[in-house]
């Protein structure tokens, strides 16, 4: 069953009603509550609100459904247009390919023609893109706008261009990024966010519907952000709003939105162009690699899948639903990889010092491995979360040599099913003597044997068998691409320079660890330099290394009980404190002056110092450095946050940060081996769809040239094939703006999951049949002629028109459906409203009752007042 607002409903209705739902919900709260006031423990736990605790299991339930369901039908649920309530002001918006083009400039010098090459796989592949641009929203309330609007005379404007027009005056503008795992999630789902920080703010907010992984990877989605930045203060002459300074306008994301944010603002920085005001991450997840402790110890806390985000296989993802020679092999490769893909075992037989360990300390050397606790003698088994036993470890993948150049998309590759490259499990084992001697661990210098690069694992021994993913674990990047500083940002060689940064986290959530650190890495660049890795094969991160060494000014809030992004339960009081605060910090960056900024880039909001902390302390003031670190309970209420030096994540060494771990890479594949044995006959015909579908992609490319498709550089020989003639194709156009199609990426490397390069999805053929008939790009000289038999076949298939542009992803398009005023995120927004009644109703009956109780003892104490006057009097008498 797909994900839809009637599969979502059966999948969470028994949390709320039935025996496995509110009845558990219901015992279990009642349970815990009762032995808390017999124990008369008055820790209060932000599951003690009923309404909270329903919610949380609401959220977490989706999600899970979200896994046990393919890709393609999680983005068209949650990427289905949802109307907007009567008060706001919604206008719809499309960022041009002008914007785009902008943007792709400044990501290309940013980048460099070498790792464009290296690193990211080409120029052209992440500039394909299915729609003429790029969905987006003004959002504001009707109350805020202007009563009158002056226009030009002689144009005639829309109803949308009005509304837009009519916002002109609002003076804060926040640009916000939605997300959903770099994957899922749209402008629909966060709409209902959005306005709420609109009203708070007084102003304007702008939403951009980034191009979504697996479709469209790393870095399409940072492409689309940062050319939605473009498009607001650099608008094209036909745009309806006018410049937005950057001065006025504010950041803000969550999850991975809030790593957007932070990814875009460094891109700015180091290219020299204007930042915003201010920016507002809200549980950014600026870690892919999961290298920080809470990913093991904040699952039960969370409502994350405790093995991360799986998925249904389909066409699209997995890359390799069926995976020959296992997952996870013995690292034996050459260190230097290939562009987007797993480098190629052979080229060195022996396990050499590519092989990755956890330096050893002296106690370590002579038998002790109980490591140290100190920042700079920490092992990384410190970081460690619930450990494996060997026989665990060798039960969970099949080791073994396998040819990663094989992507699993039917492109003709030849799998290796050789049996004898296998690995017999046994030498998966523990210390069996098949990994590195003690005598020959190299010298902690070496950092390519202690700082492994993905797809190569930090093993906890550094006797153990080394290993090496064979598998993509995320949607958004390539394994190999995991550990660079513009994919997970934690890896920034300095995060300094920034503009004021508002930083909000949940104590339960699993990304807690990676936020905290992020935080005091902005603020403390010194403090907290990246792993010398990361700046030996990077020319820019050595070079930023050195020059921004300013601080950048940081307020860390990190909210007791509250899990991950915390702004979704928007009835909690929580939430309601950080919706208030964030709309502080947004209003006050962008209405004062640059002068008064410097001096207080924070506005004044509750600072409850500790007993033995003073504020200046709390603050964080040192020199020209500015930091708030603070806790804020499930009341709302503030309180300074602990020295640094009790916070285990801060602990954490350079050399332990942004690599793949053991305990995190056998904790991914333990929930993969669980897919795969699940779904283990979908995806034998998974694998034989993709062939289906590449052959008709191999069918529509050869009609095409048939009909008169010629690309640049090509000549005109059409009078000797069999269809001569080149239609002016009156539904179809050339866009001088659209640069590249799917024909153009010759001597290109994309990610194999990149729509742009494939042939073997649905997506895929409806995208490459748009750029060679409706909108073809800039590179293609015609646009063939489309025969009568092609309409009529059009006309009966459901993902085609006859003459209109196919439906491109769902990674991308909006998807529309009749069912509105039930669907899904509309019901979501219903349940939540619900829940802010029943507590606004709670805290008006307190507030009645507490003034009631007052009332009463003022009547007593004046009633005895009065009596005791009387009695004075009749004293006084006698």
């Amino acid at each position: 069953m797909t994900v839809s607002t009637f599969s979502v409903a059966m999948h969470i209705t028994p949390i709320i009603y039935a025996s496995l739902a509110v009845i558990k919900t219901l015992y279990t709260h009642g349970k815990r509550k009762t032995k808390k006031l017999k124990d008369r423990n008055e820790q209060q736990q932000a599951t003690d609100d009923i309404f909270f605790d329903e919610a949380f299991h609401i959220v977490k339930s989706f999600i899970l459904l979200g896994t046990e369901n393919t890709v393609e039908s999680l983005q068209a649920f949650t990427n289905t247009h949802v109307p907007a309530p009567p008060w706001t002001a919604v206008a719809p918006a499309r960022i041009p390919l002008q914007s785009c083009n902008q943007a792709a400039d400044l990501l290309m010098q940013w980048f460099g023609p070498e790792d464009l090459k290296r690193v990211v796989g080409g120029e052209r592949w992440w500039q394909v893109r299915g729609l003429d641009g790029i969905d987006a929203e003004w959002i504001a309330e009707k109350s805020h706008l202007a009563k009158t609007v002056h226009i030009d005379a002689g144009r005639k404007y829309s109803e949308e261009e009005m509304l837009v027009m009519s916002m002109e005056q609002l003076e804060t503008t926040m640009l916000y990024i939605h997300g959903g795992g770099y994957y899922w999630g749209s402008i629909n789902t966060h709409r209902y966010q959005v306005i709420k920080y609109a009203h708070k703010i007084q102003g304007r907010a702008f939403t951009v519907n980034y191009r979504k992984a697996p479709q469209y990877p790393w870095p399409c989605p940072l492409h689309d952000v940062l050319a939605a930045y473009l498009y607001l203060i650099q608008p094209p002459p036909d745009a309806t709003h006018k410049p937005i300074p950057p001065s006025k306008i504010v950041f803000a994301g969550d999850s991975a939105g809030g790593a957007l944010c932070l990814t875009m603002l460094t891109v700015l920085r180091d290219l020299g162009r204007p930042l915003p005001a201010g920016a507002v991450l809200i549980s950014p997840w600026v870690d892919l690699t999961h290298s920080f402790p809470s990913i093991h110890t904040n699952t039960a806390t969370d409502i994350i899948p405790p093995h991360g985000f799986m998925n249904k296989p389909s066409v699209l993802w997995p890359v390799d639903p069926i995976k020959e020679g296992g997952r996870v092999a013995r690292a034996h490769s050459d260190p230097l990889l290939k562009p987007c893909h797993a480098d190629t075992p052979g080229a060195n037989k022996n396990v050499t010092r590519d092989t990755a360990q956890v330096p050893p300390t002296d106690a370590e050397k002579h038998g002790d491995s109980t490591p140290s606790g100190s920042k700079q003698e920490t092992s990384s088994s410190s970081a460690s979360g619930v450990p494996l036993k060997p026989q665990d470890k060798a039960s969970l993948f099949d080791g073994g040599k396998c040819n990663p150049a094989v992507r699993g998309h039917g492109r003709g590759q030849e799998q290796n099913r050789n049996p004898s490259n296998a690995v017999p499990i046994d030498d998966l084992a523990v210390n069996n003597k098949r990994g590195p001697s003690s005598n020959s661990i190299p010298d902690l210098d070496d950092i390519d044997f202690w700082q492994p690069n993905p797809p190569k694992v930090l093993m906890k021994n550094p006797q153990d068998v080394p290993l090496e993913l064979r598998s993509q674990i995320q949607h958004y990047a390539t394994t190999e691409q995991l550990s660079h500083s513009l994919v997970s940002p934690i890896l920034q060689a300095s995060l300094g320079n920034l503009c004021p940064l508002y930083i909000l986290a949940g104590d339960g959530e699993v990304l807690r660890d990676e936020i905290v650190y992020l935080a005091h890495k902005a603020a403390n660049p010194a403090e907290y330099p990246v792993r010398e890795g990361v700046i030996r094969d990077g020319w820019r991160q050595k070079e930023n290394a050195h020059k921004f060494s300013t601080p950048t000014k940081v307020h860390l809030q990190v909210y007791d009980g509250m899990c991950h992004v915390l702004t979704v339960f928007t009835f909690t009081s929580s939430a309601d404190y950080a919706y208030h605060s964030i709309a502080e910090f947004a209003k006050h960056v962008t209405r004062r002056s640059a002068e008064h900024l410097d001096q207080n880039p924070f506005p004044v909001l509750q600072q409850t110092p500790g007993p033995d902390v003073p504020l200046c302390a709390m603050n964080g003031r040192s020199g020209d450095m500015l930091m708030i670190r603070e806790r804020v309970d499930i009341h709302g209420r503030v309180r300074s946050m602990e020295p640094k030096k009790d916070i285990a994540a801060l602990q954490l060494r350079p050399s332990e940060i942004g690599i793949i771990k053991e305990e995190t890479l056998f904790k991914w594949l333990e929930g993969q081996e669980e897919w795969d044995r699940r779904f283990k006959y979908r995806a034998t015909k998974v694998m034989k769809n993709r062939v289906k579908n590449e052959a008709k992609a191999n069918s529509i490319i050869k009609n095409a040239r048939l009909r008169g498709l010629l690309l640049a550089g090509e000549k005109d020989d059409l009078v000797e094939r069999p269809i001569i003639g080149r239609s002016s194709a009156t539904h179809g156009a050339i866009q001088e703006d659209r640069r590249w199609g799917p024909l153009d990426l010759v001597d290109e490397h994309p990610p194999p999951t990149a729509i742009a390069a494939r042939r073997d999805t649905r997506e895929a053929l409806a995208l490459l049949k748009k750029s060679i008939y409706h909108t073809a790009p800039a590179t293609h000289k015609t646009i063939p002629r489309v025969k009568t038999v092609d309409v009529v076949f059009a006309a009966f298939d459901p993902n085609n028109a006859p003459f209109r542009p196919p439906r491109q992803s769902v990674s991308e398009q909006q998807t529309r459906t009749g069912m509105r005023c039930i669907h899904g995120m509309r019901m979501w927004q219903s349940i939540v409203s619900y829940f802010g009644r029943k507590v606004a109703v709670k805290a008006a009956e307190g507030t009645r009752r507490v003034g009631d109780a007052l009332m009463e003892t003022g009547d007593k104490a004046a009633s005895t007042a009065k009596s005791a006057a009387v009695r004075s009097k009749e004293e006084c008498r006698v």
